[in-house]
């Protein structure tokens, strides 16, 4: 027997191709490039973009010194895969959080800005004196939410409408002033149809398990503030939108987007390749885009939106399309205002306000944006960022750009007292960007994921399905370039 030392084999590289260039297709490229070196597999990559830059909803600028998010702008750590991502790739010490100086937010109530009272987390008061001595619910609408209490729970059900919940639970009024504009400002969502297993299924649970939710939330604070002191740390506000858990980056979110491009192999991004369909051929996959061009692989994952993807797969799954295209979409807008902060009629002190649709009015949210984060604004101005549209109110997407800047300055002026000129405006669109979690939405994502698997080599993933924040777009996207790797 010889002793030479034997050859490494050698393995013919797998090639995947990713369809979109959004954070969860970069994601994917990402992890796929990752996995490979892990297991010294080699994996050739090719990611699709159909415009001309990756990133997708992310892009970050600077103008006149403001920096302006065209799209999200800061992802939240209690979900993990964000800030792991961030770790692995060595930004962590570049993440900051928001600015802890002013943590109030606001709900607009008969035209005022009304502070969510402390220890209301999203639906539930979880101290007494703040939330009686309120003004942004009516007497007969704090003694409704309190009897919550008393309230037997529901027959236990597999899901169920958030505004189906929450006036169950806790009366019209919760769901109207607190439930619905917050919930429209993460999902622009109609709460009447957002499904509550698939977008907060924690109150679900609560209910099960403690009878009532604001006993749950009583029992879960008494339990963080007994940790908190035990580990000897202040205690932790509990209420509003919980700002205080988002973080970004001091240039914005495009940091994240420009260090996933720049470990990704040269030559494997291909610019204005809009795919038109996906293929099956034998064992493998061909991805056709306009213009003829087509890129053959072992495995595809799709990183489209569902609607979008539901147009690549039909000629190879009907049903798949189908299940795909059964997942609604809305398009929403995003107004940045900068005033100088000598012209404002009141001081900023808190991160924004959200808009009840009962209200009436042409935004659904506004966030503060210079107090919001540091490094948004030169000294002596003020960023503000409104947000237009959603389920509720797709007919204010539908107006052009100067009724759009028009009803945003009068909400400013309404809300806010500004009457001065901006020193500039950006008005940023979104169409069909956001989908929308109906009653009945897991089961759905189990179907597609159930055809999914049907086909050897493809894989799906973006925030139509399980999450739609940046961590659990990272998530969807590694967890589908985990599946192609085994």
């Amino acid at each position: 027997m010889s002793n030479d030392p034997q050859p490494t084999p050698k393995h013919t590289p797998r090639r995947i191709v990713v369809i979109g260039g959004g954070i969860t297709g970069l994601a994917a490229a990402h992890r796929l490039v990752e996995l490979s070196n892990e297991r010294n597999l080699p994996v050739d990559v090719t990611l699709l973009e159909a415009s001309g830059r990756l990133g997708g909803g992310i892009h970050s600028e600077r103008i006149e010194g403001c920096l302006i998010e065209e799209g999200p702008d800061a992802f939240i750590t209690t979900k993990p895969w964000g800030l792991e991502l961030c770790r692995r790739l060595g930004l962590e010490s570049e993440l900051i959080r928001t600015n802890d100086a002013h943590r109030t937010t606001y709900v607009v109530r008969k035209g005022r800005l009304v502070p969510i009272p402390d220890g209301l987390f999203m639906i539930a008061p979880t101290k007494f004196t703040p939330f009686v001595t309120s003004p942004l619910f009516s007497l007969p609408g704090k003694l409704r939410m309190g009897m919550d209490l008393f309230i037997p729970r529901g027959p236990k059900r597999e899901d169920e409408s958030l505004a189906s919940f929450v006036t169950r639970r806790l009366g019209r009024e919760a769901l109207d002033r607190v439930a619905q504009p917050l919930v429209s400002g993460v999902y622009t969502a109609d709460p009447e149809f957002l499904s509550l297993r698939a977008s907060m299924p924690r109150f679900l649970e609560m209910e099960e398990k403690y009878g009532s939710v604001i006993r749950a939330m009583v029992a879960e604070r008494k339990a963080t503030l007994q940790k908190s002191r035990s580990d000897g740390k202040p205690e932790a506000r509990m209420s509003g939108a919980r700002y205080s858990m988002f973080v970004s980056f001091r240039e914005g979110l495009k940091v994240l987007v420009e260090e996933l491009q720049k470990r990704l192999p040269e030559g494997c991004v291909r610019f204005n390749q809009r795919v038109t369909r996906v293929e099956k051929v034998g064992d493998g996959w061909k991805v056709h885009a306009k213009g003829g061009a087509s890129f053959e692989g072992d495995g595809v994952v799709l990183a489209s939106p569902a609607h979008v993807a539901a147009t690549m797969v039909e000629g190879f799954d009907a049903s798949l399309a189908q299940e795909l295209a059964g997942i609604g979409y809305a398009s929403s807008a995003i107004v940045h205002l900068a005033y100088r902060t000598e012209d404002l009629r009141r001081p900023l002190d808190g991160f924004g306000f959200v808009v009840p649709a009962v209200e009436k009015r042409s935004i659904i949210a506004c966030s503060f944006t210079s107090v919001k984060f540091d490094n948004r604004a030169p000294e002596g101005t003020a960023l503000l960022r409104c947000f237009i549209g959603g389920a509720i109110q797709p007919e204010a997407y539908e107006r052009d750009d100067v009724d759009m800047l028009a009803a945003s300055r009068k909400e400013m002026r309404d809300l806010l007292g500004i009457t001065s000129e901006p020193l500039f405006y950006t008005i940023h669109r979104h169409p069909l960007s956001m989908p929308q979690y109906a009653v009945g939405h897991l089961n759905l994502c189990d179907q597609i994921e159930a055809r999914v698997s049907q086909h050897a080599g493809l894989a799906i993933a973006g925030c139509a399905f399980r999450g739609v924040g940046i961590p659990d777009c990272v998530h969807s996207g590694e967890e589908a370039a985990e599946r192609l790797m085994k």
